[in-house]
């Protein structure tokens, strides 16, 4: 019987082969370093709040004719709106920048263009949460099918920097705006959630 031999090598890699006969292949496995990278967490309307100062309307139950009810907060296209949610990330985070992808729609058939925009702030223990948000960053605006109630999926946004020098065991406060002065929708953009993209640099929280 063949032996299995396991070796491993400066790419951060192992590989698994036998003594060199016809017809063997080798296989590569990844190791911890290969297996951590790139997430997404979904965060549903449902988990949002409106701004008490320039917010977005309350949330929602939409009964379509058909299939889904939706939970939405609606953002009006006269101003700037706003809606917040906060996440305490797993200690597997990296700590750096987040980007994020919008999932909306609206009903009418105007196809005009809405664009969101994410800000966040993460706070530590014994941290004033009286602390203003980082830089907003507006994701590429997304023209609506203009069919009613189509679902919107906006581009991934650029990198989102989090204020206030994030760590393990913070929590982090989120701010989702539209951004009108960006778009030419001229109905409402109900936001269904939005998918939050993030880095790991370990498996588990230990």
């Amino acid at each position: 019987m063949a032996s299995i031999k396991i070796a491993g090598d400066t790419s951060g890699e192992i590989t698994l082969s036998a003594p060199a006969v016809a017809g063997t292949n080798t296989l590569t496995l990844p190791t911890t370093g290969n297996m951590v990278g790139k997430h997404s967490i979904w965060i549903p309307a449902s988990a949002m709040y409106p701004n008490t100062t320039n917010g977005c309307a309350a949330l929602a139950q939409v009964e379509l004719s058909n299939g889904p009810e939706l939970k939405v907060l609606d953002f009006d296209a006269s101003a700037d709106e706003n809606a917040q949610f906060t996440v305490a990330f797993p200690k597997l985070w990296n700590e750096g920048t987040v980007t994020f992808q919008a999932f909306f729609t609206v009903t009418g058939t105007n196809t005009g263009t809405v664009a969101w925009g994410l800000s966040a702030v993460a706070i530590a223990d014994n941290d004033s949460i009286n602390t203003a948000f980082g830089t907003n960053v507006v994701a590429t605006a997304k023209a609506h099918s203009g069919t009613s109630n189509d679902l919107n999926v906006s581009a991934e946004s650029g990198a989102v920097t989090i204020a206030g020098s994030p760590s393990v065991n913070e929590t982090c406060y989120f701010q989702l705006m539209r951004d009108v002065s960006a778009d030419t929708q001229t109905g409402d953009a109900r936001l269904v959630g939005i998918k939050l993209f993030f880095t790991t640099d370990a498996l588990t929280d230990d």
